[in-house]
């Protein structure tokens, strides 16, 4: 059994831990042989901690409530958060050396719902990019191809959890960070409303982009761990953000394990950065997108076509919302010389902004985000490519020309970033390999506060597909 932990998912592992057939060190330990192991080739944690998550799985076992959502549960922090006394990177040589003295409120809400931290998953240089390639750490790879880039910001978590190095494991999403790293390693990636994770809500980001989500092998343990992140705020039970309907405090995870319901769908190739930018769709991600169309229609869906209207107003209030994000990243003077071409010249141009620049982004965002819900109103959820290409080769992002960088990542990923800009929940799902074996995926978009709905049609396309089946080459 010990051998085998790896190949279980999350949800089968906790049931195993709630009945002590394993114990949360026994559990640990299986991982960190998996980390020390695999770790080396994929690159997905920057930070192994192995001396803390012993202690802390000894003190889950002693002091934590068995009914914790997550209890004894290994996991990864994502390196743009703060845990006190674990070195924070932030992707960044800015940072060198920095050991926070106090953990950030996501942190603490994974320890309260009773997971195990077994270190820090890579991430890109301040979240920023699309991919996880950066001057501090070796590139993260997705384990489909050693080659090819596991995506960002979130590439560690996404990478580790393909290969078996974590069950499941939480990330962050500001423009797609969850949902593109997700897809580029053959695993499901959740990104949730706008305040469902009253520690990762978004609400306190600019423009209320950033919010926190699940990155697992399976919908049901996408479920299981969105349910422990929204459960708890420092070990109270707090709904202050949460979008469910009053009175509902019922979780996902049921949900996704029914996986019921018809439901009526559209499917959309267009996206907000078309007017701006050139976008063209691989064959292999228009491929993934007929598979999942043809399994929704036998499942007995409405199948309908739809388009976006174009919005001229989209592209570069996002681009200035972008560059403003960056403007406080704590770099002064020669300091500056320590950050990467890309946010360097993100840094200087946010910090170039007007007010009146930045507010009128912000107004045409805020528009936008009505008109997108409008738009897609009449359906119950709506399907795009996850990516429009194939997982990047390392090194195929312009390094120096931050312009065409920008531009690679919107012609890479255009279908992401509009949903953090609407607030909308979306889910990308491994439905596809390419003849050369690299996962491709689909996106679905829900409704506002529309999780439970995307999780029962991702239940019912892996009972379909059966992608949980699916083995890397390094695994």
């Amino acid at each position: 059994m010990a051998d085998e932990l790896h190949e279980l998912t999350a949800l089968a592992q906790w049931n195993l831990l709630q009945k002590g057939e394993v114990t949360p060190l026994e559990l640990v330990e299986h991982y960190l042989g998996r980390i020390e192991a695999l770790n080396p080739q994929v690159g997905a944690f920057v930070t192994v901690t192995p001396d803390a998550a012993r202690e802390r799985a000894a003190q889950v076992a002693a002091s934590v409530p068995r009914t914790s959502p997550l209890w004894g549960l290994p996991f990864g922090d994502k390196d743009l958060w703060r845990r006190k006394d674990v070195p924070a990177g932030f992707g960044s040589r800015l940072l060198t050396g920095y050991v926070p003295d106090e953990s950030d409120e996501i942190v603490l809400d994974l320890d309260a719902a009773g997971a195990v931290s077994l270190g820090k998953t890579g991430a890109p240089e301040f979240g920023l990019p699309a991919y996880t390639e950066t001057l501090v750490a070796p590139p993260v790879r997705t384990p489909w191809d050693l080659t090819r880039g596991a995506g960002g910001s979130s590439g560690g978590a996404a990478a580790a959890v393909a290969s078996g190095m974590l069950p499941f494991a939480p990330g962050s999403d500001g423009g797609g960070s969850i949902r593109i790293p997700a897809a580029a390693c053959g695993v499901v990636g959740l990104k949730p409303s706008r305040g469902r994770v009253p520690s990762a809500s978004g609400l306190e980001s600019l423009g209320g982009l950033v919010v926190g989500g699940p990155i697992a092998r399976t919908v049901e343990d996408a479920a299981l761990l969105l349910d422990g992140m929204m459960a708890r705020t420092n070990g109270r039970v707090d709904h202050r953000f949460a979008t469910r309907a009053p009175g509902d405090d019922s979780a996902f995870l049921p949900a996704a394990v029914r996986g019921e319901g018809r439901y009526q769908l559209g499917v959309m190739t267009t996206s907000a950065w078309d007017l701006d930018y050139e976008i063209t769709i691989d064959p292999d991600a228009s491929a993934a997108l007929d598979a999942a169309v043809d399994a929704f229609a036998a499942l007995g869906h409405g199948i309908e076509q739809t388009a976006l209207t174009s919005d001229p107003t989209y592209a570069p209030a996002f681009i200035t919302i972008w560059k403003a994000g960056a403007a406080r990243i704590p770099a002064e003077g020669d300091a500056l010389n320590l950050l990467e071409p890309l946010t360097r010249w993100l840094v200087e141009q946010g910090r170039a902004l007007g007010a009146a620049e930045l507010s009128g982004a912000l107004a045409a965002l805020t528009a936008y985000e009505r008109s997108l819900i409008r738009q897609l109103s009449s359906f119950d959820a709506v399907l795009t490519p996850a990516l429009a290409m194939t997982p990047r080769p390392i090194g195929w992002y312009d390094a120096e020309d931050a312009e065409r960088n920008f531009a690679q990542q919107v012609q890479y990923t255009p279908f992401t970033s509009m949903l953090n800009v609407s607030g909308l929940p979306a889910i990308t799902l491994p439905v596809w390999q390419t003849s050369d074996g690299l996962p491709m995926g689909v996106q679905l978009i829900g409704r506002p506060g529309g999780e439970a709905a995307l999780l029962a049609l991702g239940a019912q396309l892996q009972r379909r597909i059966g992608w949980q089946h699916r083995r890397p080459p390094v695994w």
